[in-house]
């Protein structure tokens, strides 16, 4: 085997490369970042995954076709499932259903089986993540509970690899590292390791809003109140066994619209795709970082790939319906509208395009219809109760046009309309279509509406 050929892709976990970041106002501060992402499975949890599993084995505890079983927000999981592959074991993965769809399709495509949970249950709940994994594992035959959160071989594998490399890496000079707390190995981890080195090193953790963590550090004590959070991996409702908040300094509390924000800039002007987790650790070294009074070099982390958010993070409509978008208010109906046509957003045909390339859009785009537009003006709608009635009766129809299939009797709304006329609308089986004047500016439909609501709730 040459120098340059590895003999198995585990042998390239760990040794990430570091990138200062120039595109943020860090005041007087320096700030760089460890790109965890470029990990064989994405992200940093690929370094725990393969020291959890190989300590099991040398203890005896994971033996021979023996199944590895672990609660998970999706890349601890991603990473025990790789690892669990090429070693030739069985996983089985308890995650909670506000994951990115990316992350189960990874999971699944590594031939883990997944169980999706409640992500809105606290622990002692029967539906609780953690509280699932070890009943399943406790009737599993020869099965391993992972349980990253208390096992010690987590913080470890920080403690022996990760924090070395940012030392090496910042030629032994580094005043705070930023890091998030989901399972509490990095940060205790990484702290065991660079305060022996210099004791003056800070530990700040970035901590989601409605998370404990913060308060947990900065007060000592802390009161869950049901709080919640959209982005993944990180920020908890309890306090890990894995996490020594003696050797954490301080904490910063970031929410969503701000870690989401922050994930923009870094990949238009960094060029850097990032995971949820990311936005929330740089925004919060971004906020730390413009509190100090002397200059100070920060490290962070890009703790995972944005390709497994693209349908969230990256995703207008997603930010839309989550209020994350940073668009401002118009106070009417337009602001109900997902997708702008007016704006370019909107997936769309021609009235001579074939029902094929209609259908072909709308699985593309997952949505139930699809306006038809010729030269700029909406001309009909094509959904997909009239789609399904067309092509069942006559699969040869999916070659022909548009135009012969779509309706033509719209009902049409002024941006100034109520919501009562929307409703009105929904509940007579139709799409309520938006119009300033005489521009179309988009549909409302029902989930549209259903997520108004639940902004104002």
């Amino acid at each position: 085997m040459t120098p340059d050929v590895s003999p198995s892709l585990l042998d390239l976990i760990g040794n990430t490369p570091m990138v200062k970041l120039t595109s943020f106002d860090t005041g007087l501060c320096e700030l760089y970042v460890k790109l965890e992402f470029q990990n064989p499975g994405g992200s940093i949890k690929d370094r725990i995954a393969l020291s959890i599993i190989e300590d099991a084995e040398r203890s005896g505890e994971l033996v021979s076709g023996g199944t590895i079983i672990e609660a998970t927000a999706g890349n601890t999981g991603i990473g025990l499932a790789l690892v669990g592959a090429l070693k030739g074991y069985q996983v089985i993965l308890v995650i909670p259903d506000k994951m990115s769809r990316e992350k189960i399709f990874h999971l699944e495509g590594l031939g883990a089986r997944i169980v999706i949970t409640r992500s809105d249950v606290p622990e002692g709940h029967p539906e609780y993540y953690q509280d699932l994994a070890r009943q399943i594992a406790s009737v599993t035959k020869d099965s391993f509970l992972a349980n990253q959160f208390s096992n010690p071989s987590n913080p470890a594998a920080h403690r022996t690899q990760t924090a070395p490399e940012i030392w090496r890496q910042m030629d032994c000079n580094v005043d705070a590292v930023v890091t998030g707390v989901g399972s509490g190995g990095t940060v205790t981890g990484l702290a065991e390791f660079l305060k022996e080195k210099n004791p003056s090193i800070q530990m700040v953790v970035a901590d989601p809003d409605g998370s404990v963590v913060a308060d947990a550090v900065t007060k000592g004590h802390y009161n869950y109140d049901g709080g919640s959070w959209l982005v993944e991996g990180i920020g908890e409702d309890f306090i890990p066994d894995n996490l020594n908040l003696s050797l954490t300094d301080d904490a910063v509390v970031v929410s969503d619209k701000e870690a989401f924000r922050a994930l923009d800039i870094l990949l238009k002007k960094e060029g850097i795709l990032g995971g949820s987790s990311s936005g929330t650790l740089i925004a919060g070294a971004v906020k730390w970082c413009q509190k100090q009074e002397v200059a100070k070099r920060v490290v962070t982390f890009v703790c995972d790939t944005g390709n497994k958010y693209l349908s969230k993070a990256y995703n207008k409509s997603w930010l839309h319906d989550n209020d994350l978008s940073e668009k401002t208010s118009s106070g009417d109906l337009s602001d109900l509208i997902n997708c702008r046509a007016d704006e370019g957003e909107m997936i769309a045909v021609a009235s001579s395009d074939t029902l094929t390339t209609a259908y072909n859009r709308m699985r593309s785009a997952d949505v139930s219809q699809i306006p038809v537009i010729d030269d700029s003006n909406l001309v009909g709608v094509l959904d997909e109760g009239d789609l399904l009635m067309t092509v069942s009766s006559d699969q040869s129809t999916f070659v022909m046009p548009v135009s012969k299939f779509m309706t033509t009797n719209l009902v049409i709304l002024q941006k100034d309309s109520t919501i009562d006329e929307v409703q009105r609308v929904l509940a007579g089986g139709k799409v309520a279509i938006i119009f300033d004047a005489d521009k179309f500016l988009g549909f409302v439909t029902k989930v549209d509406l259903i997520n108004y609501f639940r902004r104002l709730a």
